[in-house]
């Protein structure tokens, strides 16, 4: 008798020690509680638990290895920790590492997509700040199976990557990216545009499209209606768009010199050439050139210049218009002048 009395006092003892061992090396931590410093760390794909371990225990978020490590067992969360990049506290315990880890609560980046961007000057953008790859991004953005799986019927997503400041992690998945994108656009266009571009009679494309080349044209958000109502009026006319930003979207790597050669150039996207609107967006438009691309101001304007001031003067006639050119673009400083035909 006294000897089990002995036996189960030492079981006793030793689950006590057994769970003062689990206490201590899943609760210590580095830093004293509210004393901890921030570090961040980058989690590689594929990394094994016990990597992560040691690469905590290394950049001192871990006193030791072993808390995280049995805890990881006892969870199975061998193979749930969520690669990226993670701010972590010194202070932290095992178990409160590890929850982060376990829920992918990786740092997020604010990132800024100014309207009327193309999808490489997007891809070049990710690439700088490591959201994406940018050549990945490119190649997914013309990837026909890809598009077809976001439930869009086009041979190129440029126009559809909504510009917009976006919270994105370090190394995510372009698709997974792109179709946050392709979401935004969607929330975007409302049933009421939807209905307005069915009663217009425009595609989804077709908006798109005019909405790029107007938000390439002007930079001013009260003359983008303006400039819908001259797109609108030649498009009615069958008269060409004379565009210079369809143009120079179809050269490839274009140096910044537009030349006349350029507009006499038999190019899809030479509107000087062609009539009707180019074969698809030069850029991706913000909600007000979608908008402006179905509500054109009612106006008989056919011409737009610039007067050099980042606004434009609207002309009806071609005599109006030469005038126009006369005042703003024959003197010094002169620019070239848009849309006369």
């Amino acid at each position: 008798m006294k000897r089990g009395r002995t036996l189960v006092a030492m079981g006793v003892g030793l689950c006590a020690v057994v769970a003062w061992f689990l206490l201590s090396v899943t609760t210590t931590t580095v830093d004293q509680p509210g004393q901890g410093v921030v570090k961040t760390i980058e989690i590689p794909d594929g990394a094994t638990l016990r990597q992560v371990a040691i690469l905590l225990q290394r950049e001192r978020l871990l006193r030791n290895q072993w808390g995280l490590l049995l805890l990881g067992k006892l969870t199975s969360s061998e193979r749930r920790i969520v690669a990226g990049e993670y701010a972590l506290r010194s202070d932290m315990t095992p178990k409160d590492l590890l929850a982060e880890l376990r829920n992918g609560h990786v740092v997020l980046h604010q990132v800024t997509i100014p309207e009327g961007y193309t999808a490489a000057q997007i891809a070049d953008l990710f690439d700088q700040k490591a959201i994406v790859d940018g050549k990945e991004f490119l190649q997914l953005v013309h990837d026909r199976a890809f598009i077809r799986t976001l439930n869009l019927e086009t041979d190129s997503l440029e126009g559809y990557l909504f510009p917009s400041t976006y919270r994105l992690p370090r190394h995510a998945k372009s698709k997974d990216v792109i179709a946050v994108m392709v979401g935004s656009l969607r929330q975007v266009l409302t049933p009421e545009l939807q209905a307005r571009a069915k009663d217009v009679g425009m595609s989804l494309h077709d908006v798109l499209t005019l909405a790029s080349v107007i938000e390439k044209e002007s930079g001013v958000e009260t003359e983008r209606g303006l400039v819908s109502a001259v797109f609108h009026n030649r498009l009615r006319r069958n008269i060409p768009l004379q565009s210079d930003p369809t143009v120079i979207y179809g050269i490839r790597n274009f140096n910044g010199n537009l030349t006349k050669q350029d507009l006499a150039a038999s190019s899809p996207y030479n509107t000087y050439r062609m009539t009707g609107l180019p074969p698809g967006p030069i850029a991706n438009p913000g909600a007000g050139s979608i908008r402006a691309a179905l509500y054109p101001v009612p106006a008989s304007y056919l011409y737009f210049v610039s007067r050099n001031d980042g606004t434009h003067q609207f002309s009806s006639t071609l005599a109006e218009h030469n005038r126009a050119v006369e005042q703003y673009q024959r003197r010094p400083f002169r620019r070239t002048a848009k849309h006369v035909s």
